[in-house]
């Protein structure tokens, strides 16, 4: 048989299942990947487990998301996540070291591997042949703990590139085109992988953007052969044995092929509020921009800054206009030192801001009222950069650089011919911020501060569920909607009933009030529920809070395991429109819950208020609906250890 890439990957890793699309297996994990806002909780419940040392062959905590200490909460958190990486056997990356992704890419990612990563980003090591797949918390804890992954076996789709970049167009371009064919919930049950005689061209920092912002299509995850450009990456890290050759066979089977001229492309501009908003930069030229940010695990590697710097280099960014730089690694930050970048960008006004995720997680930088941002970066929900009125833009860095410079959306193409740029052959090999494990990690002593709380423990499935439905919501709720984040709310990360205080308070400042006064309630929604973030704070919290059910149309993928884990049943209407029988503040009743949901029969849905009954489904297969019974995944895995 001739074997698509992904799938080669799959079976070198298969631990049960068939790889047959829509069907349930199970993948063995070679690399666990956490960040701080998530990977607090996860280190929690991998301690619950009682478990040793973890048992992925590596396994790295990182700092990257709440750098800013505005209090002890955060520094609290860093203390507790380099304590417990020391005592369980993990390495620990410093606040400082870099965003997760970009560091992982230049010391860690090897071609051909599985990652399994706390971050719904993870996929940005596709772009070095990994099958890598972003999940929540729970899931890598499980992962850490020897676990297989679970998960849909994906159905492989073909991107063929085709043409040539023309000056000015880039890869974020390539997947901003994607985005506008295809929209935030194409990509559910999928894994992209790009071939095409395009495919050379491309560089591994080129192939990490756009197997990074696929995330925003709703893939499982994006990979990219390990050619000789892959090979040249990991000599130019000093990780020239951790090459090796990976491609598909010639004439692997698809299930669907894309096709993508990139002679055709120009630069493009995704607008407020949605990544798939996409429009040509020359249909939305002239618009006053007040803030541009340049950096995220998106557009943060050593290419993209020399590139921005190239263009900043003897300009001046115009009157009104705040440009900051987050360089994505201590490796980018010296290297645009040690070559003059790093000068130019201040010398043109730049504001240089922290190896770290930053802005793009509404970690500082929020823009003015009113204001336009345009961003680097991957997402720009509604509120997502602290400035609920504000208009968020992504771009490349390119039209970034070019706008910051015009004060104005700006077409980098009128600039003229691109600058040179030439990258050298060897890259700064910077590993004095990443802390390997003691060898004799029994004596450390794991340090919880006081805003750490402990995990809350849940009982297994009701039979019956009844209680009112506490919020009605419409179709691509976000999980910035459902638990907000930054500067605000990250620090509560640790702390699940002080965060819950804010569960849904960007749709419903109410909510939380209301679902503790009922005890046991229902959330009602459009399609693709839960798009965005991993971070299963938006499942659990809702949990904490009493929520029982979620009943949509459609659900994310991610955020659909989530729910599973913390014992949220995510139920679909057998008939779509039957969504419109369930309204704020009716009484929902579900009898033999637990019957069903381990027959995988249908569950009714009674609304007591309508008098009317829907009948709903689960969407799961039979080890999830286990999860489910038991009240979610610590529950089940302590349950069978």
């Amino acid at each position: 048989m001739r074997h698509t890439l992904a799938g080669k990957i799959i079976a070198r890793h298969l631990a049960s299942g068939r790889a047959v699309p829509g069907e349930e297996i199970a993948l063995r994990i070679d690399q666990t990947l956490t960040q701080d806002a998530t990977g607090t909780l996860a280190y929690l419940q991998f301690e619950a487990l009682g478990l040793d040392r973890t048992r992925a062959r590596l396994s790295v905590s990182y700092v990257d998301h709440n750098t800013l200490q505005a209090g002890p909460e955060n520094a609290d958190d860093h203390r507790y996540l380099e304590t417990a990486a020391a005592r369980y056997g993990a390495v620990f990356s410093r606040p400082g070291n870099g965003i997760c992704h970009q560091v992982h890419l230049e010391r860690f990612a090897v071609p051909g591997e599985t990652l399994l990563g706390s971050d719904s980003h993870t996929p940005t090591c596709g772009g070095l042949g990994m099958l890598a797949i972003g999940a929540g918390g729970l899931d890598v804890a499980a992962a850490m703990a020897g676990e297989p992954f679970r998960l849909a076996m994906p159905s492989v789709v073909l991107v063929r590139l085709g043409g040539k970049l023309p000056p000015w167009v880039s890869a974020k371009d390539i997947i901003l085109e994607l985005l506008r064919r295809f929209g935030v919930k194409w990509g559910r049950g999928k894994v992209l992988e790009y071939g095409g005689a395009s495919l050379a061209g491309l560089a591994v920092p080129e192939r990490a953007t756009i197997a990074n912002m696929g995330t925003e299509l709703g893939l499982t995850s994006s990979v990219f052969p390990s050619d000789a450009q892959a090979r040249r990456f990991l000599a130019a890290q000093g990780r020239a044995r951790a090459w090796r050759p990976l491609a598909a066979d010639a004439g692997a089977g698809y299930a669907e092929t894309v096709d993508v001229d990139l002679g055709a492309l120009e630069p493009l501009v995704a607008t407020p509020h949605s990544p798939d908003r996409v429009r040509s930069v020359r249909e939305v030229e002239g618009t006053r921009v007040d803030q541009v940010c340049i950096g995220s695990c998106t557009n943060s590697s050593l290419r993209d800054m020399a590139e921005a710097a190239a263009m900043l280099k003897g300009r001046v960014v115009a009157p009104g206009v705040s440009l900051t730089v987050s360089p994505g690694s201590r490796q980018v930050l010296r290297m645009l030192a040690a070559s003059g970048a790093l000068d130019a960008m201040l010398a043109a006004g730049a504001r240089l801001l922290e190896n770290a995720c930053g802005p793009c997680i509404g970690m500082g930088q929020a823009p003015p009222s009113g204001g336009v941002s345009l961003r680097t970066f991957n997402r720009n929900f509604k509120g997502r950069a602290g400035t609920p009125d504000a208009g968020v833009y992504l771009c490349s860095p390119a039209v970034a650089a070019a706008s910051a410079i015009a004060g104005a959306i700006a077409d980098p193409r009128r600039l003229g011919k691109p600058p040179p740029l030439k990258l050298p052959p060897r890259f700064l090999e910077d590993e004095g911020m990443i802390v390997r494990p003691p060898r004799r990690r029994a004596s450390v002593e794991v340090v919880k501060g006081p805003n750490i709380k402990p995990l809350p423990l849940f009982p297994p499935l009701a039979d019956r569920l009844e209680g009112p439905v506490a919020l009605v919501c419409g179709d691509n709720v976000s999980t910035d909607d459902i638990m907000p984040a930054g500067a605000k709310l990250l620090p509560l990360r640790s702390n699940i009933p002080a965060l819950a205080e804010h569960a849904f308070e960007r749709l419903d400042p109410g909510f939380a009030a209301r679902a503790k006064a009922a005890g046991t309630v229902f959330v009602v929604a459009g399609d693709n529920y839960g798009q965005g973030s991993s971070r299963e704070h938006a499942a659990l919290a809702p949990r904490f809070l009493g929520v029982a059910a979620v009943i949509a149309r459609s659900f994310a993928r991610i955020h659909q395991a989530n729910l599973v884990n913390f014992g949220i049943l995510p139920l679909v209407p057998d008939r779509p429109e039957d969504i419109s029988l369930l309204r704020a503040g009716d009484r929902l009743v579900i009898e033999g819950a637990r019957v069903a949901v381990r027959s995988g029969g249908r569950i009714a849905v009674r609304n007591e208020t309508l008098g009317a009954e829907i009948a709903a489904r689960l969407d799961l297969a039979g080890r999830a609906r286990r999860v489910l019974l038991a009240g979610g995944l610590l529950n089940d895995i302590k349950g069978r250890v």
